[in-house]
């Protein structure tokens, strides 16, 4: 984990490191808390933050003093102190949950508490969960779980009933963009990843990505073939252009979204909200399809991206899914 990615989710999750830090003042540590939030919002940042506050030797003010002998061993990731699970293939096991617990329930080699962190904890099968239940029950000594979820409801009630809930938000957009231009990605390129996911490492790599690059392209020229050709013609595109390209479920749905994104900028150049757009190099066509749609167009066009989605998820032949997009989206074309 970088220095960098640290300190951004520390800055970005101000009120949740207030809120630990006033744990700590109080002295009032609980045996097991759930950090949940989005991808990217930092949650395994954030635990390791809280992680050092408790077993800091020398906090000063409840921040970890970071020099400190305790720190640097979580830093280079050697704490005896200090356990992370993740899951085993598909999910995190029975037999994960065992050797935690067996783990925990020994001396430890250093003094003091013992941490253990569980990184998609909403991975846990029915055996792992009840495993835990039942730790959490009793736990022994000086003993803190962290459970790391995007999807808290995924939880067992009586898990959730057991933990301190610290809830993160997701990193602003605008501040996500901002940090992508400074590692070289292009402004407009931000714009559109930063729509696909609000993970700042996972948004940097789809920048970087050759495929995602020409599905990018190739949507734009979809738009184009949409607002600006025949039938015969868009319907030729998708069969020479699109499709050898999109072959797999995920590459058509990910150019599905990037199509709704397009579309969705139309409808926002249209309504004068320019800075929320998510190809902003193509201001100029947008603005020119915005005049000639008018809204109930750009709604119909809207719906039957979102239907094609949905109907690709119900395993619809793709080659068939994408004629009827374009042909419905086409025959919804109302000129003002």
């Amino acid at each position: 984990m970088s220095e960098a990615i640290l300190n951004r989710a520390l800055q970005s999750q101000q009120q949740v490191i207030q809120r630990l830090q006033a744990i700590h003042k109080r002295k009032r540590i609980g045996h097991a808390y759930i950090f949940d939030g989005p991808t990217g919002a930092g949650k395994e940042e954030i635990a390791r933050h809280f992680t050092k506050l408790l077993l800091c030797m020398d906090p000063k003010e409840n921040v970890p003093c970071e020099t400190c002998h305790s720190c640097k061993r979580i830093d280079s990731g050697n704490h005896p102190n200090i356990l992370t699970i993740r899951p085993d293939g598909q999910d995190i096991k029975k037999e994960q949950i065992e050797n935690v617990i067996q783990i925990m329930a020994k001396k430890g080699f250093e003094e003091g508490r013992k941490v253990y962190v569980i990184a998609n904890a909403e991975r846990m099968n029915g055996f792992a969960a009840n495993t835990l239940l039942k730790f959490l029950e009793e736990p022994e000594g000086e003993v803190t779980a962290i459970l790391l979820t995007d999807s808290y409801t995924s939880l067992l009630p009586t898990i959730q009933s057991r933990c301190q809930r610290i809830s993160l938000q997701p990193m602003n957009r605008e501040e996500i963009m901002e940090k992508l231009t400074e590692r070289g990605v292009t402004a407009s390129m931000a714009a559109t990843v930063t729509l696909m996911t609000a993970d700042i490492e996972a948004a940097y790599e789809l920048a970087q990505e050759e495929s995602f690059v020409q599905k990018r392209r190739l949507v734009l020229k979809l738009v184009e073939a949409i607002e600006q050709r025949s039938p015969s013609e868009a319907l030729l595109f998708i069969q020479t252009d699109w499709l050898p390209l999109m072959k797999e479920k995920n590459d058509c749905e990910q150019g599905i979204d990037l199509l709704l994104f397009a579309y969705r900028d139309i409808v926002a150049v249209k309504a004068g909200l320019h800075e929320t757009i998510a190809y902003p190099d193509q201001l100029e066509t947008f603005t020119r399809h915005s005049v000639k749609n008018a809204y109930s167009s750009l709604t119909v066009k809207i719906d039957a991206i979102l239907q094609a989605k949905k109907r690709l998820h119900q395993n619809m032949n793709r080659t068939l899914l994408l004629e009827q997009l374009v042909l419905t989206m086409q025959e919804g074309l109302l000129f003002v």
